[in-house]
């Protein structure tokens, strides 16, 4: 569905991604692990077109998208929730939400989709009319992923969905991303926990310096050579 070749993207003269390919299969979670610096989020931002790639593909059904911009990569139903959560702190709950049913071609369903949200975390629906600056971090993330998901995404990229949060938090986050899954979503899922990210994932790749370092089934994966690749351990004692 989704297929990165031999992709070099980075930020001005630095260069972060090294001929990288990976291939995102549709109704499947792919993980992407890796430690800080690896590129992990740079290659999200290649996808989503807001940095741009300076040499290889990038193909959604076939088709490039590659360079093209961010919005038309989001009316081909790609959509990333950032790192962070960057919600509008002074806009209501509500109001954040609808944001993402702004591109024209999500307007017409957007009544439905909110219900649908609300219905996937009920907890928004309480706070719906609250300022957004107002929540906890674990709420603030509920808020990111019902607007990317009012989008009505064919493909959606979550990055670092349990940074900061409270372990009773992360345990929320990941039966919310297990039931999109379920429901036959096509999730790839930037994550550092490991034992959280295999236990959702379908295949797993491991980038280390701008490249694919492993890439595996996740029910072929061996944790222990996956935290000694994390960490380098295996290139150090090669």
């Amino acid at each position: 569905m989704l297929e990165v070749d031999k992709l070099r993207a980075g930020y001005g003269a630095i260069n972060i991604l090294w001929d990288l390919s990976l291939t995102i299969r549709e109704g499947q979670t792919t993980v992407i692990v890796g430690p800080n610096g690896a590129g992990k989020t740079t290659l999200l931002r290649a996808i989503m077109g807001l940095i741009k790639a300076s040499r290889g593909d990038i193909r959604l059904n076939g088709r490039t998208t590659a360079n093209r911009a961010t919005w038309d990569i989001v009316h081909d139903g790609v959509i990333m929730i950032p790192e962070g959560r960057l919600v509008f702190r002074d806009m209501t709950v509500e109001d954040n939400l609808m944001m993402g049913a702004f591109p024209r071609h999500c307007r017409k369903g957007a009544k439905q989709n909110l219900a649908q949200v609300y219905d996937l975390f009920p907890r928004l629906a309480e706070r719906r009319h609250q300022a957004a600056g107002s929540l906890s971090g674990g709420e603030a993330q509920m808020v990111a992923m019902g607007r990317g998901l009012m989008e009505e995404p064919k493909v959606v990229l979550i990055d670092e969905p349990s940074l900061g949060l409270a372990p009773v938090v992360v345990d929320e986050i990941f039966r919310i991303i297990a039931r999109l899954k379920r429901e036959g979503r096509t999730i790839v899922l930037v994550e550092q926990n490991t034992h959280r990210a295999l236990a959702v994932a379908d295949h797993v790749y491991l980038m280390r310096s701008g490249q694919v370092a492993l890439s595996e089934p996740a029910s072929a994966v061996n944790l222990d050579r996956l935290h000694d690749l994390y960490f380098a351990a295996e290139a150090a004692g090669a």
